[in-house]
């Protein structure tokens, strides 16, 4: 026990050399905390004064910067636009005699049928080019050279520049010159001197996607929805079938209703006196019970000598009668 007492007593005795040491530390410790924390009281900071003359400068350079994007025009609420040159970069417009030209090429174009490649030759900016593709590929049709002032993102000094050269096919235009004014618009063409335009019909059992995505409002998605349908039901017996292509809003369908013609002949038909519910049950019109219905009808009382014969089975009313018949045959 005793040995044990002196090891501890050893341990935690100190000399005076060790005892001087901690206490040195110690010291230096909260020394370092008073500077640390008292530096303020004691040493004051000086503000450096501002190099005006170099403010000034970053300011210029800053003006500098905005005057050539936002550009010195006469209006200072006229929107600067940007031009390809012919590497596909974007520059401003030069100015001459406190007029701005337009860099890029000009020659007579139908804005039907140019290519993308040749937009930039005319300097049209690569979005507004890719507007104009879109607009063209969900249907659109430029009718007369002025409709090109209404394509979004083209700026009307450039509608301008480039209606003179504006010759859509198949149509009579006003001789733009160079010289572009109201006496050469077509606006001041009478109305009676302009020529009709009849919409394009198209038979909806024999058309293709291709010309159903010409419609206003149908993309290939509806298109091919439109021709799914169709080949499901055996070809449609009527226009207001088409109206009920899944996702086709009535709205659109509304829009597209006029330029719609039917050919109902040539129907893919059941023969009611043959077919099987299995067969007959694939037609979108014709449910389970239904197909199950006409074939028990048929096995109890014989075959059908008339569709008619059809409104005897109870479930099939006269609504679904005007729908499934004709896709019905004896």
């Amino acid at each position: 026990m005793s040995k044990s007492k002196n090891l501890i007593t050893d341990y935690f005795t100190f000399s005076k050399s060790q005892r001087n040491g901690i206490f040195i530390a110690i010291g230096i410790m909260l020394l370092c905390m008073i500077i640390r924390f008292g530096y303020g009281f004691f040493f004051s900071t000086k503000t450096v004064p501002a190099d005006s003359a170099f403010i000034r400068q970053v300011s210029q350079l800053k003006m500098a910067d905005t005057n050539r994007y936002a550009g010195n025009y006469p209006n200072n609420n006229y929107r600067r636009n940007y031009y390809n040159d012919d590497d596909g970069n974007y520059n401003e417009p030069l100015k001459k005699d406190n007029k701005y030209t337009i860099k890029g090429e000009l020659f007579e174009f139908d804005p039907n049928t140019i290519s993308a490649t040749d937009w930039k030759r005319l300097g049209v900016r690569d979005k507004t080019i890719a507007t104009i593709q879109n607009y063209l590929s969900k249907g659109g049709k430029f009718r007369k050279p002025e409709d090109i002032k209404r394509i979004y993102g083209l700026f009307p000094d450039e509608a301008e520049r480039l209606l003179p050269y504006v010759k859509i096919a198949g149509t009579e235009t006003s001789n733009y010159s160079n010289d572009f004014n109201a006496s050469t618009s077509p606006a001041a063409v009478p109305a009676s001197a302009k020529p009709a335009y009849t919409p394009k019909t198209i038979d909806i059992n024999t058309a293709d996607t291709s010309a159903f995505i010409a419609l206003p409002g149908i993309g290939s998605k509806l298109a091919f929805r439109i021709v799914n349908f169709r080949e499901k039901l055996g070809g449609f017996s009527n226009i207001s079938q088409l109206g009920e292509t899944y996702g086709l809003p009535d709205s659109t369908f509304q829009k597209i209703k006029a330029r719609l013609v039917v050919n109902g002949s040539g129907l893919r038909q059941f023969n009611i006196n043959t077919a099987d519910a299995n067969t007959m049950k694939m037609h979108p019109y014709i449910k389970w019970n239904i197909a199950n219905a006409i074939v028990q009808y048929r096995t109890q009382h014989g075959n059908y000598t008339s569709l008619n014969d059809l409104k005897k089975i109870e479930i099939i009313d006269e609504q679904t009668f005007g729908k499934i018949a004709p896709y019905l045959t004896l």
